[in-house]
């Protein structure tokens, strides 16, 4: 199949290109416009020269502003939002064109969706939450969703915490960790949704295979842990203590707004959709999949 990926030099994108070039696939980057003033984010114009004469056959889309890369603040905040529904509705526009139209369109999002939901478990099912990042997911489902309108079967990826050896939120935690400076966060009663790498690349090929499966996807595996839990496993990988917390108004002085919804904001989710059609996870063990991560990098 022809694939075509913007975000591709990313953390899930390098790791997606890498698998689908493996499995035979053609691979795409999507890249940036050249001329920032030019009005268009994606240079579409390279895709239609002599070399791809022929629509794509799946379109992933992970492109978007780090929501992590610095301390949000109003402009901040727009350009993690815009850079997403822009990125996002420019895109769809260019593949709705009927001599375009792939069989498939993944398009990014995350489990931030639900808001913060303490210790209630949510599926694809479940409302939207409350909160920035709540509502940026929402706005960006929506957009890619209006690839439907073009007979496009649309698929929105709600990640949860990605687990990989070449970086991400695992390649922050490691250096206090290893120090032994490393420990819970806020109260510990928070939960967190993760994802192995490894996991992520075959879910978003089973996806593209699945032609039944459409829609917002919950990314993470079915074995949500507390804080405090990870926090201990990581440690006990690292044969380091994990002693050293970090209180909740520590954390939003540092962090601000982006404290709430990111370090101490709860997501116990569950998988369901990618369950009932028969994925089996390969790293649901949070102990095993840090200890393979570790030992990869």
């Amino acid at each position: 199949m022809k694939i075509l990926i913007s975000g591709a030099s990313g953390l899930v994108g390098s790791s997606l290109v890498e698998s689908l070039f493996k499995k035979g696939h053609t691979i795409r980057p999507l890249q940036r416009h050249k001329e920032k003033n030019w009005g268009k984010l994606w240079d579409t114009d390279a895709l239609d020269d002599a070399a791809a004469p022929a629509p794509f056959d799946v379109v992933i889309h992970l492109a978007g502003e780090n929501v992590s890369g610095g301390r949000w603040n109003a402009a901040r905040k727009e350009k993690i939002l815009r850079s997403r529904v822009d990125g996002t509705w420019e895109l769809v526009d260019y593949i709705s064109e009927p001599h375009r139209r792939p069989k498939v369109f993944i398009c990014a999002s995350a489990v931030g969706y639900y808001g913060n939901c303490g210790d209630t478990i949510v599926d694809e099912r479940s409302p939207l939450g409350s909160g920035f990042l709540a509502d940026v997911c929402r706005q960006w489902e929506e957009t890619a969703a209006k690839a439907e309108l073009a007979g496009i079967r649309v698929v929105s990826l709600r990640f949860g915490l990605i687990l990989s050896p070449r970086g991400g939120a695992l390649h922050k935690m490691l250096p206090p960790f290893r120090t032994g400076l490393g420990g819970v966060v806020g109260s510990g009663d928070q939960y967190i949704s993760w994802i192995g790498i490894r996991d992520l690349t075959e879910i978003v090929e089973f996806i593209i295979e699945n032609e039944s499966l459409s829609g917002p996807i919950n990314v993470v595996t079915p074995t949500p842990v507390t804080n405090r839990v990870f926090s201990k496993t990581l440690g006990k990988v690292l044969n380091r203590p994990a002693i050293m917390p970090a209180p909740a108004f520590l954390v939003r002085l540092l962090f601000g707004e982006m404290a709430d919804e990111m370090l101490l904001s709860s997501a116990r989710v569950m998988p369901v959709r990618l369950l009932e059609a028969g994925y089996r996870f390969r790293d649901a063990d949070l102990g095993q999949t840090l200890i393979s991560c570790i030992s990869e990098r």
